[in-house]
């Protein structure tokens, strides 16, 4: 089994539409929420057992920038959130498998602890457009 390190993960940021290729260097914790809607589909022949299946899937990022008003990073996401324009977002293990879409920024909150640098946490989504999100796997 190989292990794999979250420092080695990447996220990759770019123009809405095509997959990311910036890697973003100013992110900390990154956190990528996968889940699927659900569907009772019980009937007698499960004998006594609710039956599901899963229905729509849902994404969500959740990561930390620092506050880097000149920072490329920041900026990018900053513009995102205030100007309401999506960007395209791959969320990488470093090996090229991860999550490829284009995202919306839904969150952009700031911290700030007395005792740490100011940090941004960011929330995506992702959004309307010409391209489904899709699962890459490494060698695709």
């Amino acid at each position: 089994m190989a292990v794999v390190l979250g420092l080695d993960a990447k996220l990759l940021r770019g123009a809405a539409g095509q997959t990311g290729t910036t890697e973003v260097s100013n992110v900390k914790d990154l956190t990528l929420n996968l889940e699927s809607g659900e569907a009772d589909v019980t009937t007698r022949a499960t004998k006594g057992w609710r039956a599901t299946v899963a229905t729509l899937k849902d994404a969500s990022l959740e990561f930390g920038i620092l506050y880097d008003t000149e920072d490329e990073d920041f900026k990018a996401f900053s513009d995102a959130y205030f100007n309401n324009t999506p960007l395209a977002l791959f969320v990488t293990d470093g090996g090229g498998s991860g999550l490829d879409a284009d995202f919306s920024i839904t969150g952009f909150s700031v911290e700030q602890p007395l005792e740490e640098a100011l940090t941004v946490q960011v929330t995506a989504k992702p959004t309307a457009s010409t391209r489904a999100p899709a699962w890459k796997t490494a060698g695709e």
